[in-house]
């Protein structure tokens, strides 16, 4: 009995044996078959091609001095993570059809470069973002910032998130640090810093303009960001966002209500205007309670659905 049993055991060994060599053999043919190459299996891999740095390329008038070193490789970071991340960048592009046009104007009429809407972008995506710190809307001012600029920041009114206000406190900002460095970029660095954090590097690093300076992570990728935000969403159809004309946001059509008497009861204003209070509160997310109180030297311009 030991004998047999002993063969018996060979016998199972050998077969098992077998059965795992089939296996690992099968196993072996689906890993050359997902590494096979593309000409063996008939199929054709993903092709990317990273994109090219425009040529000529300037934000503000100031060209990017590509001669400067590892200027060219930064570039290519952020142009590549402005052509890549797809859903971001298209979402972007979609509201731009809407708000460059509020954007440009103000730009244009408080002597700032056009091109300074791609902060906008680059701070906020163009949405009333809040950001970890407690930043706020397009421009993303902090709230002391914001009151200095001449922004209403309370319990019932946060005009960080008027688009139109906050971009010209974002213009008061950007030509008081143009008037301290003469310099775009130097005030684009320090809309990101603070005046007072980018003028103490300049002093210790003994250094005259943006490209000169060793900056913190965030700031170092900051004014990088612009020129790559400018070149792709200059031309998005050269960086793979095919857009049609019904693809961009329109521009909101409004009427306006000038309020000088405090509303205390927003949800019955609106009912008394013949709009929803979800539209109400949707074209005006500058209102944060439901009621508006307005002192005596103050008014308010409320946007409301055309009738």
């Amino acid at each position: 009995m030991k004998g047999k049993a002993t063969w018996r055991h060979l016998a199972l060994v050998f077969l098992a044996g077998a059965s795992l060599a089939m296996m690992w053999q099968g196993q072996a043919a689906n890993v050359e078959s997902v590494h096979a190459p593309a000409q063996e299996t008939g199929q054709t891999p993903q092709s990317v091609r990273p994109p090219r740095i425009q040529a000529g390329l300037d934000f503000a008038g100031i060209p990017l001095p590509l001669d400067r070193v590892g200027v060219e490789e930064r570039m290519e970071r952020e142009l590549l993570i402005g052509t890549f991340r797809h859903s971001s960048s298209l979402l972007t592009l979609k509201r731009s059809g809407r708000w460059f046009p509020v954007i440009e104007p103000i730009l244009v009429d408080s002597g700032i470069p056009v091109d300074f809407k791609y902060l906008s972008v680059i701070e906020s995506g163009l949405a009333n973002a809040v950001s970890p710190s407690d930043a706020r809307g397009f421009w993303q001012f902090m709230e002391p910032a914001a009151e200095e600029f001449g922004l209403r920041v309370d319990r019932n009114v946060d005009e960080r998130y008027h688009v139109e206000k906050a971009t010209r406190a974002a213009c008061a900002y950007l030509n008081k640090a143009y008037d301290r460095y003469g310099d775009w970029l130097l005030a684009a660095a320090s809309y990101n810093m603070g005046m007072a954090g980018l003028s103490r590097r300049l002093e210790e690093q003994s250094g005259t303009e943006y490209w000169d300076l060793m900056l913190n992570a965030e700031t170092a990728r900051y004014v990088y960001r612009l020129y790559a935000t400018k070149q792709v969403m200059g031309n998005p159809e050269a960086h793979g966002f095919l857009m049609d004309a019904e693809d961009w946001y329109a521009p909101l059509h409004t009427r306006d209500v000038v309020l000088v008497d405090a509303v205390d009861d927003l949800p019955a204003f609106a009912a008394q205007e013949g709009v929803s209070y979800n539209a109400l509160k949707t074209l005006n997310p500058w209102l944060r309670s439901d009621r508006l109180p307005i002192a005596e030297d103050q008014y308010y311009v409320l946007k409301l659905p055309l009738r």
